[in-house]
């Protein structure tokens, strides 16, 4: 087992979430969309596509069905794919989730190596995976291998000083206040240096 099980948990957890089935697109209201987004006016998108403005103009206010040869006028025009042209913009939600976790309250999680307290463990279907660990290991012979998985990794010196190994990279010193960010699935091990036990904060992303 990694020093880190609880992440590939939510993975699996993760894969498991239904699909929202797409709403009924306009495609006149999405040329639109497209055009405007790049602040064109009808006669600029019609001359880009190779189309007389009068046709575009019934396209975006549903009077015309475009052909084949005309979708990929306006796709070449746009600068997108033809599918690009049926692929609705994703819509702004405001979902207002939030997960308080008080000192010392967080999921506790102890490996030989680490002791992880697991935040925000109250919120489902995170998009990262926040925890606090103390660092008990002193040497890289107390791992059994690399530690590696998916995603990125962003971590925190909190109190003490560390050894940050990694796969590709000299050991790096770290003391308070100092961070590192690396591609996760880069074998990293982490080993406390100082006389006390160090303390960092690891946020990791799920994929």
């Amino acid at each position: 087992m990694t020093a880190r099980d609880p992440k590939s948990i939510i993975r699996i957890a993760r894969s498991g979430e239904p699909e929202i089935a797409a709403e009924p697109l306009d495609l006149g209201a999405r040329v639109r969309d497209l055009r405007k987004a790049r602040n064109w006016t009808l006669e600029q998108a019609a001359t880009q596509a190779g189309l007389a403005r009068s046709t575009l103009s019934k396209i975006e206010n549903g009077q015309m069905s475009p052909t084949y040869e005309a979708l990929k006028k306006l796709a070449v025009g746009l600068e997108i794919s033809v599918p690009q042209l049926f692929t609705p913009p994703q819509k702004d939600q405001v979902n207002g989730r939030m997960a308080l976790t008080r000192s010392g309250e967080g999921a506790d999680y102890a490996t030989a190596t680490y002791e992880h307290e697991l935040l925000a463990e109250t919120l489902t279907k995170k998009q990262m995976l926040p925890y606090r660990a103390r660092v008990r290991a002193r040497s890289m012979e107390e791992f059994d291998g690399w530690v590696r998985h998916d995603g990125e990794e962003f971590l925190y010196v909190l109190t003490g000083v560390i050894m940050l190994y990694t796969e590709f990279y000299e050991p790096i010193e770290m003391r308070r206040g100092d961070s590192a960010y690396y591609d996760a699935s880069m074998g990293h091990n982490v080993v406390s240096v100082s006389e006390e036990d160090a303390t960092i904060l690891w946020v990791t992303s799920l994929v």
